[in-house]
C-alpha cells in the first residue's frame, strides 16, 4: 500500500498507477443486502432463478453497489495521511462497461490523475478502474474527487 503523508508526495504521484487491491468475490448475500438498503429489488439482481433465463445468465450486482465498493477497495491501495481533513467531494465521471455476475471477483486499479490547488487546500482526482477477473472490459471506471484541507 502506498501511504502519502505530504501534499508534495501526492503531487509527485500524479499519473502513477498505484497498484491494485485484493480480489473481492461479489456474492448474492452482498447484492441482496444492497437491494434491501436501496430498495432496488429488480429481478436481475435478486431473483436467482428468473435471472438464469435473463440476458446475463444469472444475477448481477447493482452498478451502484460496485461504485460503493470504490472507497474500500481503494483503501487497500493507498492511504492519505496528510494533516487536515479529507473530504469526499464527488465523482466527475462513472461508467459501467461490463456487468458483474454474482460470484465474480473484482478488484480496483488506482491512479492519481490530477492534484489542483484550491483556496481551501488541494483537490485530488483519482481514477478507479474496477476489473472483473477473467474479463477484458472493466466493471466500473470512476473518477473520484477528494478535498484535502491543511
Amino acid at each position: 500500500m502506498k501511504v502519502f503523508s505530504t501534499f508534495e508526495e501526492i503531487e509527485a504521484a500524479t499519473g502513477e498507477d498505484l497498484g491494485a487491491s485484493e480480489w473481492l468475490t461479489v456474492d448474492q448475500d452482498r447484492v441482496n443486502l444492497f437491494a434491501d438498503a436501496t430498495g432496488d429489488h429488480q429481478w436481475i439482481h435478486v431473483d436467482v432463478e428468473r435471472s438464469k433465463e435473463g440476458p446475463f445468465g444469472g444475477t448481477i450486482a447493482h452498478g451502484y453497489l460496485t461504485l460503493s465498493l470504490v472507497p474500500w477497495l481503494g483503501s487497500q491501495v493507498f492511504s492519505l495521511q496528510t494533516p487536515g481533513a479529507k473530504l469526499n467531494y464527488g465523482v466527475n465521471k462513472v461508467r459501467f462497461p461490463t456487468p458483474v455476475l454474482v460470484g465474480s471477483r473484482i478488484r480496483a486499479h488506482v491512479k492519481i490523475t490530477t492534484v489542483t490547488d484550491i483556496p481551501a487546500g488541494k483537490q485530488l482526482t483519482v481514477q478507479h478502474t474496477i476489473e472483473i477477473e477473467g474479463q477484458d472490459k472493466p466493471a466500473c471506471v470512476a473518477e473520484t474527487v477528494v478535498l484535502l484541507l491543511p
